[in-house]
């Protein structure tokens, strides 16, 4: 007679020497789908610059464009192994709910509506920004609650249409908002004069003056900024491994920033005895494993695409844009990274 207790662990042990498959994976279906596939499908906006815009040769550009490499590098290994999707602000969060993008990176504000009711989690805040009007120098408004009365082109469907709604509900002032959806069209309905003034995300507003060239000073950005929003990397809600490692992809990034390492010179630090270095870079601690990717994941992405400050830099400081309430913490920032351990 075989006793319960006995058969009891005669019954476990067979039940996990016959696992599923899927045990054997990162333990998160959207990493082993990316794996299989070879491809990270990340959604952008495909037209703002500084954030994700192609150049001359097509290749997609910008700090958003740049944190989608940087998920490829830390699941595949290789940063170019991406997929941009450009969405609009109308079918983002669609795109992302029904699985046609792994993740968003599309200057996408988050916010507890979104986080509550659309099925995605934030898993980082690569750029903390807020609510701003652009208008024409020659107008000669020099604040936001000169704008009483005004017309103001915004995308429909965004944060910054409810932040321009409040903002002159408390202030008691009148606006009429001029709604459009495409981007190019908005942009062109504000310098044709269609309205007075153009509002979205600070920095979107500076990415465009600076489009403009020598015409740049035709624009001014008023100094008013009307809303926090800090804009991040989404991801959908049911796999919390992949979660874990967008958000470390992206931490991994600050924490390079913060001990000096660089794409230039990651390599000389793989000798380093500092033991934060040391688990960052997959020398000790079995990080990547616990995320369900290479130990080397923070190596590859640092040594691909660059730390934080490397990123911004290429894509946001050329623009004239301060880093501002974005530097690292020890600066004086809000951008900080949870301990690698």
């Amino acid at each position: 007679m075989i006793r319960p207790f006995a058969a009891f662990g005669a019954l476990l042990a067979t039940s996990l020497l016959a696992a599923p498959a899927f045990a054997q994976g990162s333990g998160s279906k959207t990493i082993d789908d990316i794996t299989k596939r070879g491809q990270v499908v990340c959604g952008v906006a495909g037209a703002v610059a500084g954030f994700s815009l192609p150049d001359s040769q097509g290749v997609m550009r910008g700090i958003d464009a740049d944190f989608c490499r940087t998920v490829a590098s830390a699941i595949l290994g290789d940063a170019n192994k991406v997929r941009f999707v450009n969405l609009t602000t109308q079918n983002r969060f669609t795109a992302l709910q029904s699985g046609e993008v792994d993740l968003l990176y599309r200057s996408t504000t988050w916010t507890l509506g979104r986080e509550a009711n659309l099925g995605g989690m934030f898993a980082s805040v690569n750029y903390y920004d807020g609510t701003g009007f652009l208008v024409k120098t020659s107008t000669g408004v020099k604040g936001a609650k000169e704008l009483d009365g005004a017309t103001i082109c915004v995308q429909p469907g965004t944060s910054t249409e409810l932040a321009i709604a409040d903002y002159f509900r408390v202030n008691n002032l009148k606006f009429t908002p001029i709604l459009i959806e495409d981007l190019s069209e908005i942009q062109r309905s504000f310098m044709n004069g269609r309205c007075d003034a153009y509002s979205t995300d600070s920095s979107a507003l500076a990415a465009f003056r600076f489009q403009q060239g020598a015409k740049a000073n035709e624009l001014t950005l008023l100094p008013d900024i009307i809303s926090k929003e800090p804009l991040g990397g989404m991801v959908r809600k049911g796999d919390d491994k992949f979660f874990d490692a967008v958000r470390w992809a992206y931490f991994a990034l600050l924490t390079a920033e913060e001990y000096g390492i660089t794409s230039k010179n990651v390599d000389s630090f793989l000798t380093s005895n500092v033991p934060e270095v040391r688990r960052l870079l997959g020398l000790e601690g079995d990080m990547g494993k616990a995320l369900g990717i290479d130990n080397k994941w923070a190596f590859n992405e640092i040594k691909q695409v660059g730390n934080y400050g490397e990123i911004w830099d290429r894509n946001i400081t050329v623009m004239g844009v301060p880093r501002g309430i974005n530097n690292l913490w020890n600066k004086g920032g809000l951008q900080y990274s949870p301990p690698v351990r």
